[in-house]
């Protein structure tokens, strides 16, 4: 296979200064509002990169379940390898892949643990195989096999007995504070347009053009 044979051009239109909200938030609703609409897969997955307390940087893909002025929200087990390194570094990068339309957006802030109500919230709206897999998961942890994690399922599946699944401890949502945004559209000639709009103490938002 040669890699270096594979490329396309990228023809989906470009990205103008007068194209742009004044707020990142509202240019983020924007393009998620036309790549829900245009039925792209997935539109919510975003890659999630941390750095752990040596310096070893991680990534991993996960869900945007909630969007507000406050910031970008998802979950995951406040055991896992994300968790443990935003404990030591609670700065994050979020990464949304639009490749069918040529789009990316880039997201840096700082992730925090949102309030245990809030988390709650969002677990009873799960579908309960989903709340079993939540508890029955230690995520990260080394697993002895994938039979011992169904049999842990379908233990928790029989205690509960069709009755109310209890969100566990170890398990919760993390809010990012945006105070960097980056929009990218796709290009021809590789003369793609990003756009970076970082957060300035005393005037708001401050946009500016980047090179490709």
């Amino acid at each position: 296979m040669n890699l270096e044979t594979l490329r396309r051009e990228y023809l989906h239109g470009g990205l103008r200064r007068a194209d742009l909200a004044a707020d990142p938030f509202l240019q983020f609703d924007k393009w998620m509002q036309q790549a829900v609409a245009l039925g792209l897969p997935d539109p919510t997955a975003m890659t999630a990169a941390t750095v752990a307390a040596d310096g070893r940087p991680s990534q991993r893909i996960v869900l945007l379940k909630h969007k507000d002025e406050r910031g970008f929200v998802f979950y995951t087990n406040y055991g896992s390898a994300k968790a443990k390194e935003l404990a030591a570094n609670p700065r994050i990068s979020l990464h949304f892949p639009w490749h069918k339309v040529d789009r990316q957006v880039k997201i840096g802030g700082v992730a925090e643990k949102i309030p245990r109500a809030e988390s709650e919230q969002y677990f009873r709206s799960r579908p309960r195989h989903s709340q079993l897999a939540a508890v029955a998961s230690r995520q990260s942890e080394v697993l002895q096999s994938r039979d011992a994690l169904l049999a842990r399922f379908a233990e928790l599946e029989k205690e509960s007995a069709g009755g109310e699944v209890p969100m566990p401890d170890y398990w919760g949502g993390y809010r990012v504070r945006p105070d960097e945004f980056e929009f990218w559209q796709g290009g021809g000639k590789r003369l793609h347009d990003r756009f970076r709009y970082r957060l300035q103490d005393d005037d708001g938002w401050h946009i500016e053009r980047l090179a490709p």
